[in-house]
């Protein structure tokens, strides 16, 4: 049986000219069929043929292939929603900002992409900020006017400055996400070295501490807030996104829906949270979500960072903790005690044990099994 001739569409930047690469495996029928394309060329570069990027040339290719080869534009056609499961983005607090002397704001074409690509919001936070961050350096040019060393100048700058490598590497994707998806041009900038990920073990707190900081929260609902976050290893969006129905006492589990990479998975419920979410419930009465803010809002990621720091001042414990901190404490102990590390991987909702095999290094249970070589 033959396989299907197919013939895959790409973004091409020649010459500062966007043009349509067309790329396929060595075939007689296509090549000839490519060779009657208008103002077609070869490029070294790319390894493709190549034809200027217009409505007129990108109809004649599907008018010429059709039904001798399939047309591939999956990795032309970039209106694909990223993440389809996200919740629409209101993004008029970024467009409804006073201006200010001397600096530019984010283009409203940057901001469309980002609505219509249904981008989380700390991510739409991270690239809007990074790339003002960007433009402003070089306030006086067009960004579309910018070029490859351009960017490296400015990443070295960066990267003189201290910054880490996430907030470089953060950098990078909000300026590819401009030239790249807004302005349709992939190939821009390539060869720009990303730094190398630095391979940090897991800070974890002791059981011992993270009794302290549940025992010195304010309220009820601070220490319901505080306990979740440990003993079912959330993050700290999974946590605001939880609705009332989210927690089933009958099988002793949390829901959490829609998680990171668009999963839904379950975690365990303690029972001691159980009772303190009982008389949370009873004091606060929450209408949709489990935790709310004002007019029954979603609770604030402020809100949950400024209720760890209070609480773990006030338990004596002055390293900074965070939310993602205590669910490396509940992946870590889970461990320590025995449980299967594939068991911790379901409930943390890693894609791979290889990721929830980090805690093996910082966890206890492993080391005290080595003999004291001065005893």
């Amino acid at each position: 049986m033959e396989l299907q001739k197919s013939i895959t569409l790409k973004h091409l930047l020649i010459d500062q000219k966007k043009c349509i690469g067309l790329q396929f495996s060595t075939n007689k029928v296509i090549q000839a069929l490519v060779d009657t394309l208008p103002n077609v060329d070869w490029s070294q570069e790319f390894g493709m043929f190549y034809v200027p990027n217009n409505k007129v040339n990108l109809e004649l290719i599907f008018k010429t292939f059709n039904g001798v080869a399939w047309v591939n534009g999956n990795f032309f056609f970039a209106e694909k929603v990223i993440n389809s499961d996200n919740p629409l983005l209101n993004l008029e607090r970024y467009r409804n900002r006073v201006p200010k002397e001397g600096f530019k704001y984010c283009p409203e074409a940057y901001l469309l992409k980002l609505e219509l690509k249904r981008y989380s919001d700390n991510t739409v936070r991270n690239y809007v900020s990074k790339f003002e961050a960007f433009i402003n350096h070089y306030h006086h040019l067009d960004p579309i006017n910018l070029n490859e060393i351009d960017v490296r100048k400015y990443l070295q700058k960066l990267i003189q400055e201290g910054k880490s490598n996430s907030y470089v590497n953060l950098t990078i994707n909000s300026i590819k996400f401009f030239y790249e998806i807004v302005h349709g041009m992939p190939n821009r900038f390539y060869s720009i070295e990303r730094p190398r990920k630095v391979k940090q073990l897991p800070e974890v707190l002791s059981k011992v501490e993270i009794m302290k900081i549940i025992n010195s929260t304010n309220n009820i609902k601070h220490k319901c807030i505080v306990s979740l976050l440990y003993s079912s290893g959330l993050r700290r969006g999974e946590l605001i996104n939880l609705n009332v129905t989210d927690i089933d006492s009958k099988r002793m589990v949390v829901k959490i829906n829609n998680a990171k990479g668009n999963k839904d998975r379950i975690s365990i419920l303690s029972p001691s949270i159980l009772k303190d979410l009982r008389e949370y419930y009873v004091e606060y009465r929450p209408s949709k979500y489990l935790f709310e803010g004002p007019k029954e809002t979603k609770y604030s990621v402020t809100s949950i960072l400024s209720i760890i720091a209070a609480a773990s001042g006030k338990a004596g414990i002055y390293k900074k903790v965070t939310p993602h901190m205590l669910r490396h404490s509940f992946a870590t102990h889970l461990l320590e005690n025995g449980t299967d590390i594939r068991h911790i991987q379901l409930l943390l909702g890693h894609s791979s044990t290889k990721t929830t095999e980090i805690y093996t290094h910082v966890a206890n249970r492993s080391f005290m099994e080595i003999k004291d070589l001065l005893s």
